[in-house]
């Protein structure tokens, strides 16, 4: 916090922040009463939102728990990413309802947005070898994903993600505010802040660009070529394994093409902001921790059948079959 302070010493005339929301731009004031009807309607869209990613990834969270799932490696690091979906949408959902933040506030926002949406990139990394390891090699399944292997390499997804996130913080804290405060964004985007800045930051966004750039893409198109060689390999394997395998696998491929595509577009375009990144935030921040409980729970036969017994028996006692 030693620097924080430093830094706040060198500002001028900001010390926080105001956020401009979805729909508000600054080039374009003729649009306000509209906007601010806009904001209105998504505000309430957000806030159901928000409570479905909730409700959504506690009950992935309560059923693997309760159902004993978690001495399977999938469903260990499926708990996790239920955990880090509920923490990435509460760092940035709760901006939208308020619209200042303090400087301090900003720079929080911006390491638990990289600390959480890295650690997500790199379990969703996790989960595909995961994957690979049960399919391609499954008579040594259990002895490479043992327990405490699991645990060291769960533990390595969040020393990754801070590492990411505090050097998102280094890179922005030391610079200089003079004003405008105005943030043309819904939550403090690293992007968005370095264009309030009195000084150059044309260095500063290049690093921004190289490391939050190489690691997203970076990490799709590993995605990408894992899940293929996974594809191929099925080609091996009976129609029933073939199933089983697509399952599970299914799942985590949508899983990765709804939250990195959108990622991509954010951080691998020239260092510029478009008026359309506030709309493609939505979708890694807010649409696919909403979904990711859907798609696991409608693609994964194994969680599907575990919510029904767990919960139609709790819900309904003996006539819990209903749910079929």
């Amino acid at each position: 916090f030693t620097c924080w302070t430093d830094s706040m010493e060198k500002i001028d005339n900001v010390t926080g922040f105001i956020f401009q929301g979805l729909f508000q731009n600054r080039e374009n004031t003729t649009v306000t009463n509209r906007a601010s009807s806009c904001e209105e309607v998504s505000f309430v869209a957000f806030s159901f939102f928000y409570t479905v990613i909730l409700l959504g990834n506690l009950v992935i969270m309560l059923t693997i728990f309760m159902g004993n799932l978690l001495k399977t490696p999938m469903y260990f690091f499926l708990n996790s990413l239920s955990f880090v979906d509920i923490c990435f949408s509460s760092v940035t959902a709760p901006k939208m309802i308020n619209k200042t933040i303090s400087f301090e506030g900003c720079m929080l926002q911006v390491f638990g947005v990289h600390f959480f949406g890295g650690t997500e990139i790199f379990i969703l990394i996790v989960m595909a070898y995961d994957r690979y390891v049960a399919i391609c090699k499954p008579l040594h399944y259990m002895t490479i994903m043992d327990r405490e292997r699991c645990s060291k390499i769960l533990l390595g997804t969040w020393v990754s993600g801070f590492f990411h996130s505090i050097t998102q913080v280094a890179l922005v804290v030391h610079l200089t505010f003079c004003g405008p405060s105005e943030i043309d964004h819904y939550f403090c985007h690293v992007r968005p802040i370095l264009k309030l800045a009195c000084t150059d930051t044309y260095i500063v966004s290049a690093i921004v660009t190289a490391n939050s750039g190489t690691i997203t893409l970076g990490s799709f198109v590993f995605l990408l070529i894992s899940y293929s060689v996974i594809l191929v390999s099925l080609r091996k394997q009976s129609a029933e394994g073939r199933r089983k395998a697509l399952s599970p696998c299914g799942a985590h491929i949508a899983v990765v093409i709804i939250f990195f595509g959108p990622c991509v577009f954010t951080y691998m375009h020239p260092n510029v902001t478009f008026s359309e990144d506030k709309m493609v935030a939505v979708f890694y921040t807010i649409i696919t921790p909403m979904l990711n409980p859907m798609i696991y729970t409608l693609r994964n036969a194994e969680v599907k059948n575990a919510i029904k017994k767990l919960w139609g028996r709790r819900c309904f006692g003996p006539v819990g079959n209903i749910w079929e």
